[in-house]
């Protein structure tokens, strides 16, 4: 865990980093505005200093829709009792188009986005436990196993989430919920989870129990835009994420469930 806790704090100040940028960038475009919006910018600025609404990209244009992309950070644990030692960090990119705008007042004002995301950093920390390989012995009954040896531990990837569907609720100032579905799949430097039993037999220990470097990831999710300037935002989630091979290997011991936090700077164009 010192190991992911220090990768999670180079990706925290990486994205420390790209926000301050953004708010450079946004200090610049208020300038500018001021510059050329002349009327307009000038009663923008004489409004009460208590209003705090501050139009998103979405409200810039009312037929408009945008792409965005960022950079993105998340991480979660394992749900289920037999995973809850289960942990998970990565760190990656998203990108989105906005495809259809619905501006009517109601429950559902928003806009439909299909994202994507990628995570070239993906790790998982697994407890260890022990087991061996074992076959059939000569006796009836009996088998003959190998020492015992250590799986589980740290695991590394990639991850991609080349569908994500995403309904984006407008009209809230500063703030932007969304709540999504997503399908991705996962690659592994070894098989993922590991599989066995110390308590040796032939249907967890046996010929063919390994389970696959290859896993599909299911998701659905909800979260928040909130804008710094019409064109910036920091957007934080929370996904509940299932893990499974489709018994691409042996053996499909998955997660089938975990919950995962997420943190991101987003620039709207």
């Amino acid at each position: 865990m010192k190991f992911g806790l220090r990768s999670m704090s180079i990706g925290a100040l990486a994205l420390l980093a790209v926000v301050s940028a953004g708010h450079a960038q946004m200090q610049q475009f208020s300038s500018s505005s001021l510059d050329e919006g002349g009327e307009a910018a000038g009663t923008a600025i004489a409004a009460p200093a208590g209003n705090t609404h501050v139009a998103n990209r979405f409200e810039m244009h009312s037929n408009s829709l945008p792409f965005e992309y960022g950079a993105i950070v998340q991480g979660g644990v394992g749900l289920t009792e037999e995973r809850s030692g289960f942990k998970f960090i990565m760190a990656g990119v998203h990108a989105g188009k906005v495809l259809y705008s619905h501006d009517k007042p109601g429950l559902l004002r928003g806009n439909f986005e299909y994202a994507m995301e990628l995570f070239p950093y993906w790790q998982s920390y697994t407890p260890k436990f022990q087991r061996a390989n074992c076959v059939a012995g000569p006796l009836l009954g009996g088998i003959t196993c190998s020492p015992y040896y250590t799986v589980g531990g740290t695991f590394t990837g990639v991850t991609a989430t080349p569908i994500i569907l995403r309904w984006n609720f407008t009209g809230h100032g500063r703030i932007v919920p969304w709540a999504q579905a997503a399908g991705g799949v996962l690659w592994t430097d070894h098989k993922y989870p590991a599989f066995g039993s110390p308590t040796l037999n032939l249907t967890n220990d046996g010929p063919n129990t390994d389970a696959s470097v290859w896993n599909f990831t299911p998701q659905g999710g909800v979260g928040i835009h909130y804008f710094l300037s019409p064109t910036r935002s920091i957007d934080f989630g929370a996904n509940a994420v299932h893990i499974s091979s489709a018994s691409l290997g042996d053996k499909n011991p998955g997660v089938n469930a975990s919950v995962q936090f997420n943190i991101g700077y987003t620039f709207w164009k």
